[in-house]
């Protein structure tokens, strides 16, 4: 492990030294598989901030060029000195012109009303009944139609519109890692003409 290979990771990342030296580390020198040393950490770290209070924050607004969609979102985190930082700052941004392009109508599945989930799956359940596939097919294909719509549907769960092999929670929980402060999604509000 060398020098440069710590500050390639450092600047792709915008992992601590520290924590690149150690991912370097375990990985023998390994670029990529310090990379993914260091996402299993973040996860870890992003997992372990849950339970933490994040009641600082910032509004952020975005309205697109043509002036027929705007978007109003509530980005929570930990400390107002997070909260002034440009990361947090550029998170806010890339989420709202996320939601200004793919218009989730929640944050997480824990957001959608049981109603309109039971509904969906009446729907898909009404779509299979006449097929011969056996119950457990069926149940199968049915989870699978309502996992793709919640991809659709929910923020957290989209794939990111500039990175489409990171979902938005993927965005989220590196930029824990990075500032180790839990940060959350309030609530977002998008406007269409």
């Amino acid at each position: 492990m060398s020098i440069d290979q710590i500050k390639k990771l450092r600047e792709e990342t915008g992992i601590s030294i520290s924590e690149c030296k150690e991912a370097l580390d375990n990985a023998q020198g390994d670029l990529e598989k310090a990379k993914d040393f260091l996402k299993k950490k973040g996860r870890e770290i992003a997992a372990s901030k849950s339970m933490r209070q994040a009641s600082q924050g910032i509004v952020e607004s975005y309205i697109h060029a043509n002036g027929k969609v705007g978007v109003l979102l509530e980005l929570r985190c930990e400390s107002d000195f997070v909260a002034k930082s440009n990361q947090f700052q550029e998170l806010a941004r890339e989420l709202t012109m996320q939601i200004a392009a793919m218009a989730p109508l929640y944050v997480s599945e824990d957001n959608i009303p049981d109603e309109v989930v039971k509904k969906e799956k009446e729907i898909y359940q009404e779509q299979m009944k006449d097929s011969d596939k056996p119950a457990e097919i069926v149940d199968k294909i049915i989870t699978g139609k309502l996992d793709k719509w919640y991809a659709e549907v929910t923020l957290l769960q989209q794939k990111w519109i500039k990175d489409d092999s990171k979902t938005i929670k993927n965005l989220i929980d590196d930029l824990v890692s990075q500032l180790g402060e839990k940060i959350e999604i309030g609530q977002f509000a998008r406007f269409e003409i």
